[in-house]
């Protein structure tokens, strides 16, 4: 779904980030993606389900039924819960104040406190209200926006554009409704024809100079293409993706974590926990026309059969052998391509393909098991040219999980062969990156700090009634017994906070990051909603997660709202922008318990105070640490800048002094020379034996060679080593 609450037209990645929003995502943890959803109407797809009001008074109601039954924190279905489940949805439709008016609002604000007694009778007025009220509105905005395009625009006036909803009221009519979309219209325009005539001064530009007036039609031109294409694939959104959002609404006044999954929806979550699929292993992209190809899988059906390759265009799609009846996809959703070329193992599928050369083809690939490997952990060595000694490093993108019978992947198992490997080189201390890690599975995390310590709890779990249940690493053995460094950020949450937590109680491990982790200190569950209704007419259903415990640490202390702090804090882009849970709706509460006994003697930090002190002797002294602390300052400000100017002269100014800033930064990261990487000698024959592997392997450790963070990691391991070796360990 798109997000319309900033300016999309060029792309800012600064923004991107500031915006990012941990979202929900396994049985136990979560994710990172993008917050926001902008609401379209509908038109004819083949996918568009009718309304069923049965199924939908069934599906409302066992989401009530399941949360008050289960949740952590059950809210009373009353007045209060309504007028939060009214402001939410308003929030995820219209967060821009896009498309209603205030006689829209007054439509729907005498549901403001009805919403209680319409989810208790399975009722939708207020849900079809909406969906009507909103097809109006979007077929206004195309008309609109279509009709602002077709005419030279006028830059000359002293214009602004709000870009934030949250501070504009509900436009009072139609008029001035179409004048936001008009200021959007010039921003889109205007920026792309700041881009081209910035083109046009350099030095080594090459053809012909255009005029403003030139450059504009053409870029408003381009600007309609762009509108189009995104209106056409957003109303192609049918009732029942509408209605998830409507139920999100209500399961996210419960806690941002708390969500409802249709049956599409939890099979693509399954698949990106457990990082496999049954399928022809092609990852896709659609421009809202044509369904193309990104990359191919190494390894997977569509690798193997070898005809298929990044930049080809699906046209068709049959089920079975090349004679089988073919379906032309163009136009489709991008969900619905995937949903018909996914397929259980072993049967076939046909597509047929355009070639960049424009050439056609007729291929059948028989679908199998395809394992996406780049989301799993792996290894390298980390040196210094002047040093001998060799430190492993592992990166660990998520918590991942295979909770099937076959039980195919797992972190933890995954992490204890990593560990294995680096033994076999001798490496003398461990480096765990946990930065941007959102989570996943509770068992992996639990199974993965006990690597690292004989035996002992790890995390305690409670929910609302019972007692707390302490989750303990019950084998003796030390997997790694050395040194060990976590590395967090801002967006490591759950899975990972637990662990850097453990870490940090048992005094195993440094804890080294940004000023603060993510802070979700929650545990969810899928409950499959089927189980709370005997009409097969109305299955299935979906699932919804739903947030059933608190985890804390050993301590008693939560990392609910408060997250981990790292005992050695490193500069970071995001270190004064907010982040987090405490930036979510509806969050709950940070609370304490009982603290558990612990212990361990597998290794302990000889002196975190001279750690602390040389490393911030380094950082201090370093002048990429500086420029990162001076853009932290930068991005702070920029995170509160919703207004862009319209007039041509003001905005090619502000653009300009926008870019100035931004360029004394674009190059902060450089390889650092004396910074050594190597891959383990175990992993060099599996990623030799693929090209695109090989290309993967080298962009990836091009940037840990420009990781300034994990260089100063790199250092305080030394500091340990060195530490040790003057207090005698061995």
């Amino acid at each position: 779904m798109l997000n319309f609450e900033r300016p999309f037209g060029k792309f800012d990645f600064d923004k991107f980030l500031l915006d990012m929003k941990m979202k929900s995502s396994y049985v136990f943890f979560s994710f990172l993606g993008i917050a926001g959803i902008a609401y379209f109407a509908s038109q004819f797809n083949p996918f568009h389900s009718a309304p069923n009001p049965q199924k939908d008074a069934a599906l409302i109601q066992a989401i009530l039924q399941g949360m008050n039954r289960l949740h952590f924190q059950p809210k009373q279905i009353d007045d209060a819960f309504s007028k939060q489940v009214y402001d939410l949805y308003l929030k995820d439709i219209d967060n821009g104040k896009r498309f209603f008016i205030t006689s829209d609002i007054d439509q729907l604000k005498g549901f403001e406190k009805q919403l209680d007694d319409e989810a208790n009778a399975g009722s939708f007025q207020f849900f079809d209200l909406s969906v009507a009220l909103m097809d109006k509105a979007v077929l206004k905005a195309q008309a609109w926006y279509r009709e602002i395009l077709a005419q030279p625009l006028d830059f000359s006036k002293n214009d602004m554009l709000e870009a934030d909803g949250k501070k504009l009221g509900w436009a009072k009519d139609d008029a001035e409704l179409r004048s936001r979309w008009e200021k959007w219209m010039k921003y889109e325009v205007l920026y792309r024809i700041n881009d081209e005539l910035d083109k046009q001064e350099k030095a080594d530009f090459k053809g012909e100079k255009k005029t403003f007036q030139q450059i504009e039609a053409e870029q408003r031109l381009k600007v309609l293409d762009t509108y189009d294409k995104w209106f056409k694939r957003m109303q192609k959104t049918d009732r029942t993706r509408r209605l998830e959002i409507y139920l999100n609404a209500i399961t996210n006044v419960f806690d941002p974590h708390s969500g409802y999954f249709s049956p599409r929806e939890k099979e693509n979550f399954d698949i990106r926990m457990s990082g496999k699929l049954e399928g022809i292993g092609a990852r896709l992209q659609s421009d809202g026309e044509k369904t193309s190809v990104t990359d191919i899988v190494p390894g997977g059906p569509a690798w193997k059969q070898g005809v298929l390759q990044p930049k080809d265009v699906i046209l068709k799609v049959a089920q079975g052998e090349t004679d089988a009846e073919s379906i032309d996809i163009m136009g489709w959703d991008l969900d619905d391509v995937v949903s018909k070329i996914r397929g259980p193992k072993s049967t076939k599928v046909t597509l047929t393909i355009q070639k960049p050369d424009a050439t056609e083809k007729v291929i059948t690939i028989t679908r199998d098991l395809v394992i996406m490997e780049e989301g799993f952990a792996k290894s390298l060595l980390l040196g210094e040219s002047d040093k001998q000694e060799k430190i492993g490093y592992i990166y660990l993108p998520q918590f991942y999980a295979d909770f099937t019978p076959q039980g195919l992947t797992s972190c933890a198992a995954d992490v204890a062969k990593e560990i294995d490997k680096l033994n076999q080189e001798n490496v003398k201390g461990l480096i765990l990156d946990l930065r941007g890690n959102g989570g996943g599975s509770l068992r992996d995390v639990v199974q993965m700090s006990g690597l690292f310590i004989e035996e002992g709890p790890i995390v305690q779990v409670k929910n609302r009634t019972r007692k707390p249940e302490i989750m303990s690493d019950n084998d003796p053995r030390v997997q790694w017994g050395g040194p060990l460094v976590v590395m967090v950020n801002g967006y490591s949450a759950s899975a990972s906070e637990i662990l850097a937590a453990a870490m940090q109680d048992y005094g195993r491990a440094v804890i080294i990051g940004s000023t603060v982790t993510y802070g979700k200190g929650t545990v969810q569950r899928f409950l499959d909603l089927d189980n709370a209704t005997g009409d097969e007419s109305v299955k299935p259903l979906g699932d919804i997660k739903l947030t059933i415990q608190k985890f804390y640490r050993i301590t008693g202390k939560t990392t609910q709202l408060d997250g981990v702090i790292p005992d050695i804090v490193l500069p970071d882009f995001y270190n004064l922008v907010d982040l987090g849970e405490r930036e979510n709706d509806y969050p709950l509460e940070s609370t304490t318990i009982e603290p558990v006994p612990y212990n361990q003697n597998a290794y302990h930090i000889a002196d975190l105070g001279k750690l602390k002190s040389s490393s911030a002797s380094r950082v201090n002294a370093d002048p990429t640490f500086r420029k990162i602390s001076e853009n932290a300052v930068r991005l702070r400000k920029k995170k509160d800048q919703s207004q862009y100017p319209l007039q041509a002269e003001k905005y090619r100014q502000w653009n300009k002094r926008q870019d100035e800033e931004s360029k004394q930064f674009e190059d902060v990261f450089q390889p650092i020379g004396a910074f050594t990487l190597q891959n383990l000698s175990a992993d060099l024959p599996q990623i030799q034996g693929d090209t695109s592997r090989i290309a993967r392997n080298d962009n990836w450790m091009k940037e840990k060679k420009k990781d300034i963070q994990l260089y100063e990691a790199f250092h305080v391991m030394q500091d340990m080593i060195r530490l040790d070796a003057l207090a005698g360990k061995q």
